[in-house]
C-alpha cells in the first residue's frame, strides 16, 4: 500500500492496515470486516501514549492532565491527525457512504486514525506505536498547530458556572437558502451581548460566538 511506504512503515502484515480503512458501509457489501474492533484497540493504545507523554512532560495535576489528554484525544484532534497523513485518501467505503462524502466526515476520517494505531500496534507492537506517535502528533502539540480548544462552548460554561451568571445563545439572524443557510448566533450573559458568530451551521456559529465571548471576557 503506497500509504504505508508514503510515512515510512515497516510493515509486515499489510491486510491490518486496509482493515483499518475498510468502513462498515464496504465492509457489508463486500463481506469483510470493518475498522471497528480496532478502533476499541487503537483508542485505548492513543490514550496510553498520550497520558504518558503528559506523565513525563508536565507537572499538571491529575485533573488538568484529563483535561488536556481529552483534547488531544478528541473527535477534532483525531480529523486533523487522519488528514494530515491523507489516511482518508484510502478509505474503503459503500457506494452510498462514498456517494454522500463520506471521505470527509468527520467521525469516520477521526475513527480510521484510531483504527490504523490498532493495526499498527498489531502488526509492529508498542513501541513502534509509540515512534509513530512522537513524530505525527507530538510535534502538533507541541508546535500548536492545531487548535485543540475548540471547544468554546465548555470553555465559557466552565466561566460562567464560576460567577453564577446566566448563558444563552439567541439565533439573531437566518439569511440565504435553504440548502445554503447562514446562521447568526448571539451568546448572552445575564442578558448582554458578550459574543456573536456567524457561520453555515448553528453549532459551529455557537461555537464562534463563546470563542468572541470568551476573548471579550479574558480581556474586561
Amino acid at each position: 500500500m503506497k500509504l504505508l511506504d508514503d510515512l515510512d512503515i515497516a510493515y509486515k502484515n499489510e491486510s491490518l492496515y486496509v482493515k483499518a480503512l475498510t468502513h462498515t458501509s464496504y465492509a457489508y457489501e463486500h463481506n469483510k470486516e470493518s475498522y471497528e474492533r480496532l478502533e476499541y484497540l487503537g483508542d485505548a493504545i492513543l490514550e496510553l501514549l498520550i497520558s504518558e507523554y503528559l506523565y513525563k512532560n508536565t507537572s499538571y495535576n491529575e485533573g488538568e492532565m484529563t483535561k488536556l489528554r481529552s483534547h488531544y484525544v478528541c473527535e477534532n484532534a483525531l480529523y486533523e491527525y487522519s488528514i494530515r497523513l491523507k489516511l482518508n485518501d484510502y478509505l474503503l467505503l459503500g457506494n452510498g457512504e462514498a456517494s454522500n462524502g463520506g471521505k470527509y466526515r468527520k467521525a469516520i476520517v477521526a475513527d480510521i486514525f484510531e483504527a490504523f494505531i490498532g493495526a499498527m500496534y498489531l502488526d509492529l507492537g508498542l513501541d513502534e506505536v509509540k515512534k509513530f506517535i512522537y513524530k505525527h502528533v507530538i510535534p502538533l502539540i507541541e508546535n500548536k498547530e492545531i487548535d485543540f480548544f475548540n471547544d468554546y462552548k465548555s470553555l465559557l460554561q466552565e466561566l460562567i458556572q464560576t460567577d453564577k451568571r446566566s448563558l444563552e445563545y439567541v439565533v439573531a439572524k437566518e439569511e440565504g437558502p435553504a440548502h445554503d443557510r447562514e446562521f447568526t448566533i448571539e451568546v448572552r450573559i445575564d442578558d448582554v451581548i458578550y459574543g456573536v458568530g456567524r457561520a453555515h451551521s448553528k453549532k459551529e456559529a455557537e461555537q464562534i460566538a463563546a470563542k468572541d465571548a470568551l476573548k471579550k471576557a479574558q480581556n474586561g
